[in-house]
């Protein structure tokens, strides 16, 4: 096994990277391909990739990052929606002696992907990850909302139209390229999480510095995608998020509040759906965690765990003490959902005790 830095990776391992994730069952999701990690590499020192070897060949890639006292974490954690090793067929590492290879005690991960037999074993939580299923076309998606949430679909669709009416033409671009939309996302989305009472993440310069990355980086299986929804000449909505051949992973949405009767983020995302069709993409990842719009919109869940892998000792008691406490904490609320509004307003109210 050798551990490296994610630019140190030749294009020879990054191509036997790729041949790994295709032979895999689950599905092509780009947070699992080698250019989110060189991404997230150029912007986190502490990145790094073990790769592992049989016969002298690349037989398995862990990406993960180390901290100062020797604690492991997935790649990205935080942002990232899809998490774990990449092996080949057959390859059957023992964790304890995987993590001891990369010099960490332990490997957390909070959306580690199903049928990660290496590190599933030790989760602690399973989550629901919600998705779109446009693989038989989008028309095909349209009758299935029809079916499941026939006033959602017909709302949305009439809410489109008033838009239209009010703002000047809506018009929709999949995967646009100017640098103007992608600054407004990012201020609308800091404002959504300053108003619910949550972190602002581009706040954090590396967050910030990944997705300006990520928006460059267009290969086969990761390309960085903004989709924009248009009145007129003016943004209402957008997007960004990564997409493979056949998965788009949804990342950031965010709206102009301005225009938040209109519903634009739904309308947004019944637009990226019917794109994401006519390219050839057959599923839509909107991620982990509850929220309305997720319900009217999926077609299904897929299955995302929660948890880490310790090694004993001095570290793992150090994992213990600052992930365990608050990940039980909010454990605690998800499974009462009488607590989950009180507990939003805290964190708004909070948010605006902090606002000067």
């Amino acid at each position: 096994m050798r551990v490296l830095s994610p630019r140190e990776l030749g294009e020879g391992e990054r191509e036997r990277w790729r041949e790994l994730r295709a032979l895999a069952d689950a599905p092509r999701n780009p947070f699992m391909e080698p250019e989110f990690t060189v991404a997230v590499g150029r912007v986190r020192p502490q990145a790094r990739v073990a790769v592992l070897y049989e016969r002298a060949e690349p037989a398995g890639f862990l990406p993960y990052e180390r901290g100062a006292w020797g604690q492991g974490r997935a790649i990205g954690l935080g942002v990232s929606d899809c998490q774990g090793a990449v092996l080949a067929p057959g390859a059957a590492p023992e964790a304890g002696e995987l993590l001891r290879g990369c010099s960490v005690s332990s490997f957390a991960f909070d959306n580690l992907e199903a049928g990660q037999g290496l590190f599933v074993p030790y989760a602690a939580e399973e989550h629901a990850t919600y998705v779109i299923d446009v693989e038989k076309g989008y028309e095909t998606y349209e009758s299935v909302l029809r079916t499941q949430s026939p006033k959602f679909l017909k709302t949305t669709l009439a809410k489109e139209r008033r838009l239209g009416r009010r703002a000047g033409a809506v018009r929709f671009v999949f995967d646009e390229r100017d640098p103007a939309a992608l600054r407004a996302l990012v201020g609308w989305k800091s404002a959504q999480y300053r108003r619910t009472g949550r972190r602002d993440r581009f706040a954090r310069e590396w967050i910030a510095r990944l997705v300006g990355r990520l928006a460059e980086t267009r290969s086969a299986q990761c390309t960085g995608t903004l989709s924009v929804l248009y009145a007129g000449d003016r943004p209402v909505a957008a997007h960004f998020g990564l997409r493979s051949a056949s998965v788009l992973a949804c990342w950031f949405p965010a709206y102009d509040v301005e225009f938040a009767k209109y519903s634009p983020g739904l309308v947004l995302h019944l637009r990226m759906a019917e794109a994401a069709a006519a390219e050839g993409i057959g599923m839509l990842d909107m991620g982990r965690g509850p929220a309305e719009y997720k319900d009217s919109l999926k077609t299904g869940e897929l299955a995302v765990y929660e948890g880490a892998v310790t090694r004993p000792g001095v570290g793992a008691a150090l994992h213990w003490l600052s992930r365990e406490p608050v990940r039980r904490a909010h454990g605690f609320v998800r499974a009462r959902p009488r607590l989950a509004a009180p507990a939003s307003r805290v964190l708004r109210g909070s948010a605006r005790l902090r606002r000067p």
